[in-house]
């Protein structure tokens, strides 16, 4: 089965930036290139554990902010940059820039309190460990009469 990269937005993003060219206020201001972003991410499932990696070429690891609440795991930051104007020399602005944020729901084979992240080359490793599946306990019933 051959792997399909999903980029529901990219028509809608790719309209915005041309439309923002076209007005002439491509110049990074209120166009896409510094509206808010959501990074690409690829997760794998191994036998032991899920790992997510995500793109943020240019953030640092203090400037990502990783949460774990009612079995979903939050990724937020800011990727910041100065303003590049034409007047610098910039004559196209296409690089993503400011706060992005993910969701992912955990199922309950995730065992949230291990989980361990790292930053290598601009790519945030995030490795989730499972925990064994939780196993239907069963509840015997008894009647009334037994229980005097």
């Amino acid at each position: 089965m051959a792997i399909a990269r999903y980029e529901p937005w990219s028509l809608l993003h790719q309209l915005h930036r041309e439309l923002d060219r076209a007005r002439g206020d491509g110049n990074g201001e209120g166009s896409a290139a510094t509206a808010e972003w959501a990074p690409a991410v690829d997760i794998k499932e191994d036998p032991d554990k899920f790992i997510l990696q995500a793109d943020l070429p240019g953030v640092k690891p203090e400037e990502i902010d990783i949460t774990m609440e009612d079995g979903v795991l939050t990724i937020k930051g800011e990727k910041k940059t100065e303003a590049k104007t034409e007047k610098d020399g910039f004559k196209r602005v296409e690089r993503t820039y400011g706060t992005f944020h993910r969701r992912f729901s955990l199922p309950d084979t995730a065992n949230s309190d291990a989980i361990s992240a790292r930053s290598n080359y601009g790519v945030l490793e995030i490795v989730i460990p499972k925990r064994e599946a939780v196993q239907p306990k069963k509840i015997n019933v008894t009647s009334a009469d037994e229980a005097k």
